[in-house]
């Protein structure tokens, strides 16, 4: 029974969660528009690049298409690049769906680029040459914790426990880096906001509201006759599952949930993605410790043909391209990988597919096309050290978050989370602190 004063409270949550059920069933009945979208997808809206229109040369164009977002190819099929424009096709069906985005002739009639929420370096307010423990005054910083933690750990496979030692769980990990992180920058000037303070949802739906989207999607894949249950993470075939494909809808939805925060309310100078990486454990049931130890950075970039071919994925590639956010999230990778790197002393972990490419001059920094950097519209940092499955890792979280030092295998280690948030901060100092001050 409800507490007087909360049931109307609570009739308003349910009817806003059943209208954003409605709403993304709808995007799935849309597809007849564009026929290759992504999972809980919006239909591009390809007026947004209008106000591009004559902003970037050829050249500069090409470059960026060719040198970070789709270094492999496969963008031919559905960009044509012409001497004065590119000819994009905005849905796979039908196929005369075109866009032309007009090239500037040369850079000096380059039209000025429209406003974005966001703000590179050169446009942030001068720095206060007499607070020199501000660097960082006048930045916005978004700090977006990866996963959820909690309840939701085991769904996310992002949880694991060795024996009767407490679960390692990656969304409660990096929500205490976060907590630490904004602190820091608090104290240096910036404003920083969290996207998510707990581990609940930002998305209203939940797996249950996503079965019959998970049974469109398996069908998409070829699955004719999908199981409708699932071993859990034991399972070897849950992927063809309705509950884990619904479970993985779920953890993209609470990130595109995240993404309209960001963009629409937070609106941030750039955000930073905080996670920790695993290597894989083995039975969920008895998993196993590894020796490897590794720490990377990643930018957006490095979309795939068959990525390119989504008709979401290529407007949003598009779009990130066109706002200049690829330079701003270089500039502030490197140093963030260098301070890590510093800090940590681990070495650069190393793709092997094609899924990523090295870009800049850091050997820890990465270009790759996720669902976080890519749908978040500002410049995003995407950080990924340490394994936290291999021992000395493990020992540092079991060991919690403490003042000082304490020893592991004979060295003295300050808390893996104070350590993390310090070099995250150290590095974004680097970047953007000595903007020109006022006298």
């Amino acid at each position: 029974m409800l507490r007087p004063g909360l049931a109307w409270v609570d009739l308003l949550m349910r009817f806003f969660r059943v209208l954003s059920v409605f709403a993304a069933l709808l995007l799935f009945v849309g597809t007849a528009r564009a026929q290759n979208l992504s999972p809980l997808a919006e239909l591009p809206d390809y007026r947004r690049f209008d106000a591009w229109q004559g902003t970037i040369t050829r050249e500069e164009f090409t470059r960026r298409l060719e040198a970070l977002y789709a270094p492999h190819g496969g963008w031919q099929a559905f960009i044509r690049i012409d001497p004065d424009a590119a000819v994009i096709r905005k849905t796979s069906v039908p196929l005369d769906d075109l866009y032309t985005l007009r090239f500037a002739a040369s850079e000096a009639e380059k039209k000025p680029l429209p406003p974005v929420y966001w703000r590179p370096r050169a446009a942030l307010p001068p720095t206060d040459a007499s607070a020199t423990d501000k660097p960082l005054a006048g930045l916005r910083v978004a700090l977006d914790p990866g996963h959820l933690g909690g309840r939701w750990a085991q769904l996310e496979e992002r949880w694991f426990r060795i024996g009767d030692a407490p679960p390692v769980e990656e969304g409660e990990m990096t929500l205490r880096v976060a907590q630490v992180l904004a602190d820091r920058l608090r104290a240096l000037g910036a404003t920083a906001e969290l996207v998510r303070e707990g581990d609940e949802p930002s998305t209203p739906l939940r797996p249950a509201d996503l079965m019959d989207a998970a049974r469109r999607q398996l069908a998409e894949q070829g699955v004719e006759h999908p199981r409708e249950t699932s071993g859990g993470a034991a399972d070897p075939e849950r992927q063809f599952s309705v509950p884990w494909t619904s479970d993985m809808l779920f953890t993209r939805a609470d990130i595109r949930a995240r993404g309209r925060r960001v963009n629409d309310v937070l609106k941030p100078d750039v955000a930073v993605c905080l996670h920790f990486n695993a290597e894989a454990w083995g039975d969920p049931a008895h998993p196993a410790l590894v020796e490897k130890n590794h720490l990377h950075v990643l930018v957006n970039g490095c979309y795939g043909p068959d990525e390119v071919a989504k008709d979401d994925v290529r407007f949003e590639l598009l779009l990130k391209l066109l706002n200049g956010s690829g330079a701003e999230e270089l500039a502030a990778a490197e140093p963030v990988a260098a301070a890590l790197a510093a800090a940590t002393g681990l070495p650069p972990y190393q793709y092997t597919g094609q899924n990523a490419v090295r870009v800049g001059s850091n050997p820890f920094v990465w270009a790759r096309n996720l669902l976080a950097n890519r749908v978040y519209e500002c410049p995003v940092v995407y950080v990924e050290p340490y394994v936290m499955n291999s021992p000395e890792v493990f020992a540092r979280v079991q060991a919690g978050d403490y003042e000082g030092t304490q020893e592991f295998g004979g060295v003295p280690k300050r808390s893996i989370f104070r350590e993390y948030a310090d070099a995250v901060a150290a590095g974004l100092v680097e970047r953007y602190e000595g903007r020109v001050s006022v006298p």
